[in-house]
């Protein structure tokens, strides 16, 4: 009964953290706005919250092969991704490119920080009101 209970909690605290780090991320991106070369990155947070909660990936068709291309002809990209605990960060699609390589794109940066923040700040609350309520529950009230 008790797992039950904490289920929701530790996948409220997993979403928590990865939030955080994609915080940190898009932070990072926003600082390097100007270096000349920088690739930005991101997580793909479904993907991400699939594989830190043990549940998997998403597939791109029914019957996708493990090696997640659509059709034996296709080529297999190599993810140019580094590890993020259990999930992987991918570099962002460059939408205005700039002379100096740099594919961070401020505008789409401050919108993903913005959003990321709101919804940290709701998981926090999911957190908090789920806590009173196991709480009140253990008190009787």
């Amino acid at each position: 009964m008790f797992a039950n209970m904490t289920n929701a909690l530790d996948f409220h605290a997993k979403a928590l953290v990865l939030r955080a780090d994609r915080q940190r991320i898009i932070a990072s991106n926003i600082a390097n706005a100007d270096t000349p070369g920088y690739a930005g990155r991101d997580i793909n947070f479904k993907e991400a919250l699939s594989a830190a909660t043990g549940e998997g990936s998403t597939s791109l068709a029914p019957n996708a092969p493990s090696n997640g291309i659509s059709n034996a002809r296709h080529i297999a990209l190599q993810p140019k991704t580094a590890s993020l605990g259990t999930s992987t960060l991918d570099y962002t699609a460059q939408t205005q490119p700039a002379m100096d390589g740099n594919s961070v794109d401020m505008d789409r940066e401050r919108a993903n920080f913005v959003d990321n923040s709101v919804r940290y700040e709701a998981t926090l609350r999911f957190i908090n009101g789920q806590s009173k309520t196991i709480l009140s529950a253990i008190q009787g009230q």
